[in-house]
């Protein structure tokens, strides 16, 4: 069975034991997470469903198994031959979940 759920404004394809890092949540390592922003439904066997926008009572529990920050990303701006230059850094938090549950 899989799901598809939407968090920090992305949406993310959810079987049991997948785990997957999504934008930053609060919470502490190995604490449960309730998704109720569940979009799709299906698996083998039975038929897809679809929500409008999210399905009612569907809801998809997992666990945080990590709070980090992802690896540096250099964002680095010239124009030629005017002697602009300009370099930046950033490196984005997230948090990495296994999806424990899938309840439809």
């Amino acid at each position: 069975m899989y799901a598809v759920i939407e968090t920090g404004g992305k949406q993310y394809r959810a079987e049991v034991g997948d785990k997957f890092r999504v934008e930053r949540l609060t919470g502490e390592t190995s604490t449960e997470i309730i998704f109720d922003k569940v979009i799709a439904v299906g698996g083998e066997g039975t038929e897809a469903r679809f929500g409008d926008p999210y399905i009612t009572g569907a809801r998809v529990t997992a666990e945080i198994v990590k709070q980090a920050r992802a690896d540096k990303v250099i964002v680095f701006k010239y124009k030629s031959k005017k002697n602009y230059r300009k370099k930046r850094g950033h490196r984005q938090y997230f948090t990495e979940v296994v999806i424990r549950n899938i309840e439809a």
